[in-house]
């Protein structure tokens, strides 16, 4: 069984900063891509960072600047350090990962967090 586990999410003043963290456990063999995905009410969910287990990263236009993912490979786990926050950041953020688990041959699943709320105020 794998778990993706958030935290750090919450209130803060638009301007203000918050570190999400999403950790790995279970029966891991490997994990290839992590990603942050954010829904705000009423809008689909969308990629707002994604990183490689090389490091390579990508982000949404919209926190390009503000936000920075990454990880630590011997924790299996994500980051995502957000500044300069503001009010339209306001959504549920889930840690999304591509895992790999032998089953006895690899084979990869997508799993997702449960999803942490973050609220910026104006």
């Amino acid at each position: 069984q794998v778990q993706l586990v958030e935290s750090g999410g919450g209130l803060v003043q638009a301007g203000g900063s918050l570190r999400l963290s999403c950790a790995a456990s279970g029966s891991i063999f490997s994990i290839n891509d992590m990603a942050w995905y954010r829904q705000a009410p009423g809008k689909q969910r969308e990629l707002v960072a994604a990183t490689t287990t090389g490091g390579s990263t990508k982000y949404a236009d919209s926190v390009k600047g503000r936000f920075t993912i990454s990880r630590d490979n011997a924790k299996n786990t994500v980051y995502l350090q957000m500044n300069s926050l503001k009010p339209e950041d306001t959504a549920v953020y889930y840690c999304n990962a591509i895992i790999g688990i032998k089953t006895p041959r690899l084979v990869e699943y997508v799993y997702w967090g449960q999803g942490t709320q973050v609220t910026v105020s104006s």
